[in-house]
């Protein structure tokens, strides 16, 4: 989770939300990404999907099997579906997210009963200092 929130702090740089996100496979990170919505013009470019793409790219497969995602924030429906359409084996994120939050918060994206893969997902990790960085640049915005 260190690693996802030094990729926020990036995002933090560029003026984005800052949300990151890394996918890990064994012990190896094969892939970083944070918000680039604003700088990108791009609805799509969460730190989520950012970072799946990069991680497709690395492997050399849209499967990304056996790997783990790791987001400062629950995943919106977007991002939860991406995670499912790849594959991965786990979800690991701080933040629940009351707005948007495709893992339970607002709707089940990820394990729907009805989808084709299921997946590990432990939320709550450094929950409380990844909520602080977004409620920190959401008041600077105010």
């Amino acid at each position: 989770m260190e690693e996802a929130l030094q990729a926020a702090q990036e995002a933090l740089r560029m003026g984005e939300v800052p949300v990151g996100a890394i996918v890990v496979l064994g012990d190896k990170i094969v892939s970083r990404g944070w918000n680039r919505n604003l700088s990108d013009h791009d609805p799509s470019a969460h730190a989520e999907i950012v970072a799946l793409r990069n991680a497709g790219t690395a492997i050399g497969n849209h499967r990304l099997i056996g790997c783990e995602l790791f987001a400062t924030i629950e995943p919106c429906a977007m991002c939860a579906g991406a995670m499912v359409h790849a594959r991965l084996k786990r979800l690991v994120y701080g933040a629940d997210d009351p707005k948007a939050g495709a893992v339970h918060s607002v709707m089940q994206v990820l394990n729907h009963p009805q989808l084709n893969h299921q997946m590990e997902v432990r939320g709550g990790v450094a929950a409380q200092r990844c909520t602080e960085l977004l409620q920190e640049f959401f008041k600077s915005r105010r």
